[in-house]
């Protein structure tokens, strides 16, 4: 179903204004010079890990290592992302790698 001209803007636009929104409401509860909260500086600490280790074992839940390949290219890419990640703390660089990595090897090698 094709969508008209007019409903598309308005999608982006709903889009753009919601990011937009919850973009600025952190510096509407906290203005510069208030301090932040103990509670709301310890989910900045601890949620990241967290949410990246569910994400983690969502990612790998559907590995079979029972059968061939036995998660060999899974394991082989998660443990490159951790060792580019450790080597040169960038997200983008170790997630890309790790997932162009992968693919190599689910289509080529295994």
């Amino acid at each position: 179903m094709p969508v008209s001209v007019g409903r598309s803007l308005a999608i982006i636009f709903t889009v753009a204004g919601t990011i937009f929104f919850t973009r600025l409401i952190p510096f509407l509860f906290f203005p510069k010079g208030k301090e932040i909260p103990p509670i709301i500086r310890y989910l900045g600490r601890v949620l990241p890990p967290a949410v990246i280790g569910m994400l983690v074992i969502y990612c790998l839940k559907n590995v079979s290592v029972l059968a061939a390949p036995f998660g060999l290219p899974e394991f082989i890419a998660v443990a490159a992302v951790i060792m580019l990640h450790v080597w040169k703390r960038n997200n983008l660089l170790s997630i890309g790698a790790g997932t162009a990595l992968y693919m190599f090897l689910i289509q080529v090698v295994f």
